[in-house]
């Protein structure tokens, strides 16, 4: 079991820094891969210095993402491993049809790094990425992967270089607590990883929620003595169905968390295993419910849906009668 930071302080990284420096270590190691962006690459970054020193392999899209995608591809199907940034509001939304037809299709060995996901963007509502995922799971042969915390974000870079076909890596706008005290830890694309075991309850989450995850199991423990697991569930595609079935048999209480619509994401493909697999116990998703989200930051958002780790602990005092 990896080890956890959720006994201290929040520890902040930023895996939107992280794929950059990543990409960076392994150009200078001399890996080939090619690195396609949009302009909001700042130059003081370790993807702007990846951009500065290695010219030859990095092309600037600018402000068009259905371009950027497709070209990907072509690259991709002349031989390159592609690691595209794309703005992650724009991603799914504006480049839907590159990533169905041109990516997924031809199975290309092309990673897209989906940046600003759920409602960290910024930019309010319009720029809101909470239906991506619901996107990304009905289209074949996509790879779907969201990073709990810098670290991992790194992990899923150097594996990527290796596995076949299309990837899509989604993290958010800035800085979020680690959750990992480090990164020796084994990380297989589609296993699930049990972050902290629990005899009560089960939280699946992914992405950076996974720590106001771990600081509500932490708050129940302390306040009602409640052993609460965390199922990591960092692979959106492939689901890891086994791991799904075994905490919610485990405990008979299972609760979702995920910066993402509540339609069509994580807690939907939670749902999907549990009914299939005659699940008869308490199930609970939390998440943006079907509409616009109100205007605030990111912190501001969660705490008004019940996302940050106050509604989830009061989610599960609920649903344990305590």
């Amino acid at each position: 079991m990896a080890s956890t930071t959720y006994d201290f302080d929040m520890m902040l990284s930023n895996a939107r820094e992280a794929y950059g420096e990543e990409l960076y270590k392994m150009a200078k190691e001399g890996i080939d891969f090619v690195f396609t962006y949009t302009d909001n690459v700042a130059p003081s970054t370790k993807a702007g210095q990846l951009i500065k020193e290695f010219p030859e392999r990095c092309i600037n899209f600018g402000i068009a993402e259905p371009n950027q995608v497709g070209a990907s591809a072509g690259l991709a199907l002349a031989g390159n491993v592609v690691f595209s940034q794309v703005f992650g509001p724009f991603l799914p939304l504006r480049a839907a049809d590159q990533i169905h037809t041109d990516i997924a299709y031809n199975e290309t060995k092309v990673r897209l790094i989906g940046t600003h996901s759920g409602v960290t963007a910024g930019g309010g509502p319009t720029h809101n990425d909470i239906a991506d995922l619901a996107l990304y799971r009905a289209i074949p042969n996509l790879t779907v992967v969201v990073p709990a915390d810098a670290g991992q974000c790194c992990k899923f870079i150097r594996e990527s270089m290796d596995y076949d076909g299309p990837m899509i890596i989604r993290i958010d706008r800035a800085g979020s607590p680690n959750v990992y005290a480090d990164n020796d830890y084994e990380l297989v694309i589609g296993k699930a990883i049990e972050t902290l075991e629990g005899t009560d309850a089960y939280i699946i989450s992914c992405g950076s929620n996974l720590y106001e995850c771990l600081m509500a199991a932490k708050a129940m423990k302390e306040k009602y003595n409640a052993s609460i697991g965390i199922l990591d569930m960092h692979t959106i595609k492939p689901f890891d169905s086994e791991a799904v079935i075994r905490v919610a048999e485990k405990t008979g209480n299972v609760v979702t968390v995920e910066d993402h619509s509540i339609n069509g994401g994580l807690g939907g493909a939670v749902a999907e295993v549990l009914c299939e697999a005659g699940y008869k116990g308490n199930f609970k998703r939390i998440g943006m419910p079907d509409k616009f989200a109100v205007l605030g930051s990111p912190d501001e958002i969660y705490h008004h849906y019940g996302m940050d780790r106050d509604g989830i602990e009061a989610t599960l005092k609920t649903m344990l009668n305590l």
